[in-house]
C-alpha cells in the first residue's frame, strides 16, 4: 500500500568502503559499486529487509559507477556495466561465478566515473575530460570539448548525449558532435536525469538543482540542499530525487522538497528510484546501501526504523557545517512544539549543554534530530581564509619559487572532494587528486566524523579500510615539498611491502573451502599446508623476523602457486611478493619458470601478472634476491615485458616501471654499462608513449639514473634511442610540475 512517503525498508551491508553508485536492474533487485573494488548484487528475500548478496566481481582499483543494459537474447539476464579507476570499463551478467567480464571497453586514460545506457548503448565519462558513446563494445563516438573531468553523462537517445562536469558546463552532442554549452551553474557539474516531455535536471557542487528544456534553456532552479548534491534521478511521474554532502536524500514534487531523509554518512553518493515501484536506493560514505519505499509492507520493523533514527540523531555534525552559533542564545527543547516552515528546515536546540539540529519533515509533520552539534577536530584555532573559518589551512608548494598556494579544509568534508576543489581552483592536472586527498587525510590526523582516527603512522591497507583486497597498494606519494631535491640518480631500491595479512589468509582459507566443497579436493590445502599458510602470514607479519622462512612456507608458496586456478591464484601470489622482499630463500626458487611454467603471466590474468612483476621488484630487497635478478635479467626483462605490453592495468604498468628503476639502480651500483645501455631500449619506449603520470615518472628517473653510468650509456641514449625526444614527449603528454622538473634534471646530464 502506498502511503505517500518513504521509510527505510533495508539496510544492505557488504561492502567494506564508500559505496558510490547503485543502480535498480529489477524492482527487487540492485547492483551497487564500492572503494572496496567490488560489484555487488542485492536480491530481496523473503522479507522486505532481508537482501541476498553477491559479489558479481572484485577487483584492485576504486569502483565508482555502474549501469545496465537490458536482457537480450544472447544475454537474457542484462548486462552489469561498471567502470572505475583502473581505467576500464567491465560488462558482466548478472550472479556470474567467472572472474573473467563478457566484454571490456577500453580507452579512457583515467578514473571512469559516470555512466549510462539507451538500448544496447553505453556511455562513459572520465576524469581524462572525455565522454565515449560505446557501440557494439568498441568506441562509437569521443566526445570532446569539456576542460575537466566529466562527471555526469545522459542519453536522451542513441545519438542525442548529454555530459557536465568539472568545468562547470553542460553539453549537448548529436552523432558525436556538439550542438550546444549550457552555463548557469557554478561549480562542479555532478549529475543528471531525464525528466517527462523530454526536459533534463541537473545538479551541482553549488547545491542547487536545475530544470532545462530539450533546446538547454534553464526553466526551474530547485533550492534546499546545503552542499554539493552528487546525484539525481526521477521517475516517470517526474518528481525528483537527490543527494549529497549535506547527507541528505531529497524528494521534489512540482518543484518543492516534499520529504528529506537524512543518513548516517558524510556524503550520501548516489541515489536510484525504481520506476516500475518507485522504491529508491542510496549508496552512502558509511559502506551502506540503504533501500526506502512507500509501499507500508516493505517497511522496515518498527525496531528497525527506530534504530535507523537513533543512528542518524547520534551522529555528529561539526559546527562549522551549521555556521556560526551562539549558544546561550539558542531556544531549549520548546522550540520543537513549533511546526516548520518548510521540509528540510534545520534548527538549532539547546538541550542542557549540548547543542542538538532537528530537521523539519513535512510528512510526519514534526522534527526529527539529526544529529548534535560538536566543536570541530582541528588542533585548536580555527584558521580564517577568504572571510570562512576552517580547521585547517594547508601551505601546498607547487612551483619552485613561487607562493605556497592555500588549501582549506573542514573536517566536515569529504577529504577527495576538497582535494578536488582544491586543484580545480588552482586549475592544476586532476591527476594530483589522489596526492592531496592522502596529504589532507594524513595532515589532519585522520579525523573522520562518527569514527575513530587512525594512527597517524598507521600503513596503508591493501585491502582497504581494513577488508577491502588490493594487493599490495603502494604508498600515495604526497604533495611537492616546499623545496625540490634532485631526484637523479635514484639510489634506493623500491619495494611494495604493505599488506593487511590476517585478511590475506582469511580469502586464502574461503578459496580453499570453495574448492573443497566444489569437490577440487585434489587442489586443496591440507591441515599441514594449512598450518605452514598461518606460520608463513606469522612470519611476514614480523617487522624483523628473528628465524629464516620455514621450508615448509616456502613449498606451500611454490605448490600452490603452480597448482591453483589462475583465478583463485591471487592470495599466494601476493604472499609471494611479500616473501621475496624480506627472505633470502625466495631466491632459491625460479621466479621466471615458476611464473612462465604456471601460466601465471598470461595477459588474460594481468591481476596475476602484476603481483609476479612485483615479487621481482620486491627481490632487489635482499642480497641473494638481487644476485638472482641480476643473474636473470634478459630472461626477467623479456617475460615482463612480454606479458605487460599493450596492458591497460595501471597497477601493472607502475609494477613494470619500478622493475626498470630498480635495475637502473642496481646497474648504477655495478657500473654496469653494458646492460644498462639495454635496459634503455625497454625504458625509453614506455617513457615515449605512455600517458600515465605515475608509469612516466618511474620510467623516466630509470632513465636519468642510468644516464649517470656514463658516457658509454650517454652515447647510446643520445644517437640511437632519441632521448631528447622521449623527454619533450614525455613532458608534452603528462602536464604535472614534477615532470617538468624531473626532464629538466635528466637534460641537464646530456
Amino acid at each position: 500500500m502506498d502511503s505517500g512517503i518513504y521509510k527505510l525498508s533495508a539496510s544492505l551491508k557488504g561492502h567494506e568502503d564508500d559505496v558510490r553508485d547503485v543502480t535498480f536492474i529489477s524492482p527487487d533487485s540492485i547492483v551497487s559499486v564500492s572503494r572496496d573494488s567490488s560489484v555487488r548484487l542485492w536480491k530481496r528475500g523473503s522479507s522486505p529487509e532481508l537482501f541476498n548478496d553477491h559479489i558479481n566481481s572484485t577487483g584492485i582499483a576504486f569502483v565508482n559507477s555502474v549501469a545496465y543494459l537490458q536482457p537480450t537474447p544472447e544475454h537474457p539476464k542484462g548486462l552489469i556495466v561498471s567502470g572505475g579507476q583502473d581505467t576500464t570499463i567491465e560488462i558482466r551478467e548478472p550472479e556470474t561465478l567467472s572472474a573473467d567480464p563478457n566484454y571490456i571497453l577500453l580507452g579512457h586514460s583515467h578514473n571512469v566515473c559516470t555512466l549510462d545506457t539507451f538500448g544496447q548503448t553505453v556511455i562513459s565519462g572520465s576524469w581524462d575530460g572525455t565522454a565515449r558513446v560505446w557501440k557494439d563494445w568498441q568506441t562509437q563516438y569521443v566526445l570532446e570539448g569539456h576542460e575537466g573531468a566529466v562527471w555526469a553523462v545522459l542519453a536522451l537517445s542513441e545519438t542525442n548525449i548529454i555530459t557536465a562536469g568539472a568545468d562547470k558546463t553542460i553539453r549537448l552532442w548529436e552523432n558525436g558532435k556538439q550542438v550546444g554549452v549550457l552555463k548557469g551553474h557554478t561549480d562542479c557539474v555532478r549529475g543528471l536525469c531525464r525528466l517527462p516531455n523530454g526536459l533534463f535536471a541537473s545538479c551541482a557542487n553549488d547545491a542547487t538543482i536545475r530544470i532545462w528544456s530539450p533546446d538547454g534553456h534553464e526553466l526551474q532552479q530547485l533550492h534546499g540542499h546545503t552542499n554539493y548534491v552528487y546525484s539525481i534521478t526521477a521517475l516517470p511521474s517526474g518528481e525528483i530525487f537527490s543527494c549529497g554532502e549535506d547527507r541528505t536524500l531529497r524528494i521534489w514534487k512540482d518543484g518543492n522538497c516534499v520529504q528529506t531523509i537524512t543518513h548516517p554518512a558524510i556524503s550520501v553518493w548516489s541515489v536510484a528510484v525504481n520506476a516500475v515501484n518507485g522504491d529508491i536506493a542510496t549508496g552512502a560514505s558509511d559502506n551502506v546501501v540503504r533501500v526506502f519505499s512507500r509501499d507500508q509492507s516493505k517497511w522496515a520493523t518498527e525496531e528497525l526504523l527506530t534504530a535507523f533514527e537513533e543512528s542518524v540523531a547520534k551522529s555528529s555534525i561539526p559546527a562549522n557545517q551549521i555556521g556560526e552559533i551562539q549558544k546561550d542564545k539558542l531556544p531549549g527543547p520548546e522550540a520543537l512544539e513549533n511546526p516548520g516552515k518548510k521540509d528540510g528546515q534545520v534548527i538549532m536546540v539547546r538541550n542542557g549543554h549540548n547543542v542538538e539540529a532537528h530537521m523539519w519533515s513535512a510528512s510526519a509533520r514534526s522534527w526529527t534530530n539529526v544529529g548534535q552539534v560538536v566543536d570541530t577536530a582541528g588542533p585548536g584555532q580555527k584558521r580564517l581564509y577568504k572571510g570562512k573559518e576552517y580547521d585547517f589551512v594547508f601551505d601546498v608548494d607547487i612551483q619552485e619559487g613561487a607562493p605556497a598556494l592555500k588549501l582549506p579544509y573542514n573536517v566536515s568534508e569529504n577529504p577527495f572532494e576538497a582535494a578536488r576543489k582544491f586543484l580545480e581552483n588552482n586549475e592544476l592536472p586532476i591527476s594530483y587528486l589522489d596526492t592531496v586527498g592522502n596529504f589532507i587525510v594524513q595532515n589532519s590526523q585522520g579525523v573522520t566524523l562518527g569514527q575513530q582516527s587512525e594512527p597517524a603512522n598507521s600503513a596503508p591497507d591493501p585491502w582497504g579500510t581494513e577488508s577491502r583486497y588490493r594487493p599490495g597498494e603502494t604508498n600515495s606519494p604526497q604533495p611537492p615539498p616546499p623545496s625540490h631535491p634532485k631526484v637523479i640518480p635514484q639510489t634506493e631500491y623500491l619495494s611494495i611491502t604493505t599488506a593487511n595479512l590476517a585478511l590475506v589468509e582469511k580469502k586464502t582459507r574461503q578459496i580453499n573451502e570453495q574448492l573443497i566443497q566444489g569437490g577440487q579436493n585434489e587442489l586443496s590445502m591440507n591441515p599441514e599446508e594449512l598450518k605452514a599458510l598461518a606460520e608463513l602470514c606469522r612470519y611476514l607479519g614480523e617487522k624483523k623476523p628473528a628465524t629464516p622462512l620455514a621450508i615448509p612456507c616456502l613449498e606451500l608458496l611454490n605448490k600452490f602457486v603452480r597448482t591453483w586456478p589462475p583465478q583463485h591464484r591471487l592470495p599466494f601470489l601476493d604472499l609471494l611478493r611479500l616473501a621475496a622482499g624480506v627472505s633470502p630463500l625466495v631466491a632459491q626458487i625460479n621466479l621466471v619458470e615458476l611464473f612462465t611454467s604456471s601460466d601465471t603471466m598470461s595477459k588474460e590474468h594481468p591481476n596475476n601478472v602484476m603481483l609476479a612483476v612485483r615479487a621481482f621488484v620486491n627481490s632487489f630487497q635482499t642480497e641473494d634476491g638481487r644476485k638472482y635478478v641480476q643473474d636473470e635479467y634478459e630472461e626477467i626483462l623479456s617475460t615482463v615485458r612480454a606479458a605487460a605490453s599493450g596492458t591497460t592495468n595501471r597497477n601493472l604498468k607502475v609494477a613494470e616501471a619500478t622493475l626498470f628503476l630498480n635495475y637502473s639502480v642496481l646497474f648504477k651500483t655495478d657500473n654496469s654499462a653494458d646492460k644498462a645501455i639495454t635496459l634503455l631500449d625497454n625504458v625509453t619506449k614506455v617513457a615515449g608513449k605512455e600517458v600515465d603520470s605515475e608509469t612516466t615518472y618511474r620510467s623516466l628517473v630509470a632513465l636519468g639514473t642510468l644516464l649517470t653510468i656514463g658516457s658509454e650509456v650517454k652515447e647510446a641514449a643520445t644517437a640511437v634511442y632519441d632521448v631528447r625526444g622521449v623527454l619533450k614527449s614525455a613532458v608534452g603528454r603528462v602536464k604535472e610540475p614534477r615532470m617538468q622538473r624531473l626532464v629538466a634534471e635528466i637534460q641537464e646530464l646530456l
